[in-house]
């Protein structure tokens, strides 16, 4: 089984990714190891089916077996090259190809995507795979090939007519789930309302497949299919799950634009390191706004802490310097007021540290930003505060 393409950042690819094929139009191919997975499976399911139909074939069976998994990687391979060449007529950087478990995905870098080039690239797969099944149904008219190349084409031929049509339902994280898509995106313009209901519409083919794969038939009574039940099982279980990260995905995407340094900052003033504790006193003098440190080049350093402030005696207040009350900042950990939406999820996922001064145009701090804050805006839970016992 193949699944559309994954649209994310670059990341490197490597051991993680499984064994490297080599390059195809400059695109990195790799193996994932959960191949061999489903490559056991073929054998030991097909293996015994294909000896009973040909005894002569004896221990041979499961070497056609595995040729037939490998005709469903090559299958897999061909479909994900078409997402990737069709994505590259585009000008859309395609970072990998990799065949796994579940069949296999193009990850591709960052892009502008559109509605219409959204569903001609997730449509190329598929045609791939049915100009794959044409063929091998014109070899087998011709009678090209006898005994086990007969076999192996008529499986050829199966094999991708299904992957064809299985990828054209229209629910994501399958290739017909960009029809849907992209049609609600055309009509609202937006598409984290397409991917949404893409990813319902996917939910709704789990359903309709657990219902009539498997339901039914306990429900009629008869004997099931227990290897037919067991694929319906594991595929309907991996289409939840990447119909689900697709809902999620869209929602947090939605949630973006209201993600702005300038509207989760707490207000704060920066005051320089040469400061004391009674200047602290003077601009926070209930701990209100936060009190950023800043070093003589203007840049942030710390944060006050109110309750050591607060804690220094009054006599003790004006020989008591700021950096003794204050905790230090994380490096770089500052951010443009002006930054809001993915340009600051961007810049937030290079720092380190869980709270960030928030500077103007001309470097002054003027409030705070705490990792917490954006996480509640993104996702609209509150987050976790991990504590020690």
């Amino acid at each position: 089984m193949s699944t559309s393409g994954k649209v994310g950042h670059s990341t490197r690819g490597g051991r993680k990714d499984g064994i490297p094929l080599g390059r195809i139009a400059g695109i990195p191919v790799y193996l994932a190891y959960s191949w061999f997975i489903i490559a056991a499976f073929t054998v030991i399911v097909y293996g015994p089916a294909l000896l009973i139909r040909n005894h002569s074939l004896g221990i041979g069976a499961y070497f056609v077996a595995f040729a037939y998994a490998l005709l469903l990687a090559l299958s897999v391979l061909v479909h994900e090259l078409a997402h990737a060449l069709s994505a590259k007529a585009f000008k859309w950087p395609t970072e990998k190809i990799v065949l796994n478990l579940w069949g296999g995905h193009t990850q591709f870098e960052s892009f502008i995507a559109s509605p219409g080039r959204s569903v001609l690239v997730a449509l190329a797969g598929p045609v791939a795979n049915f100009v794959l099944a044409g063929g091998a149904w014109l070899l087998l008219e011709a009678n090209v090939f006898t005994g086990v190349g007969d076999t192996l084409t008529n499986i050829l031929m199966w094999a991708n007519l299904l992957i064809g049509i299985f990828n054209v339902l229209p629910g994501l994280p399958l290739d017909g789930g960009r029809l849907v898509e992209s049609a609600v995106w055309k009509a609202t313009g937006s598409q984290e309302k397409g991917t949404v209901a893409a990813g319902w519409a996917g939910r709704v083919i789990v359903i309709v497949l657990v219902v009539w794969f498997i339901a039914l038939p306990l429900l009629s009574g008869s004997s099931p299919d227990v290897t037919l039940m067991l694929i319906t099982f594991l595929v309907c279980s991996f289409l939840w799950v990447g119909a689900s990260g697709a809902i999620q995905q869209a929602t947090l995407r939605g949630r973006l634009p209201s993600v702005s340094a300038a509207a989760l900052a707490e207000p704060a003033v920066g005051i320089p390191n040469s400061a004391t504790v009674a200047d602290v006193l003077r601009v926070a003098p209930y701990g209100a706004p936060a009190v950023v440190i800043c070093g003589p080049d203007g840049r942030p350093q710390g944060l006050v802490d109110p309750a050591a402030a607060a804690a220094v005696p009054p006599s003790e207040i004006y020989a008591t310097l700021v950096t003794a009350v204050s905790t230090p900042l994380a490096d770089g950990a500052y951010v443009p007021r002006t930054s809001n939406g993915q340009e600051l999820i961007q810049y937030l996922a290079q720092l380190n540290g869980a709270e960030y001064a928030v500077v103007d145009e001309i470097g002054t701090v003027t409030g705070l930003l705490r990792q917490q804050a954006v996480v509640t805006a993104i996702t609209g839970k509150v987050a976790r505060r991990s504590g020690r016992s």
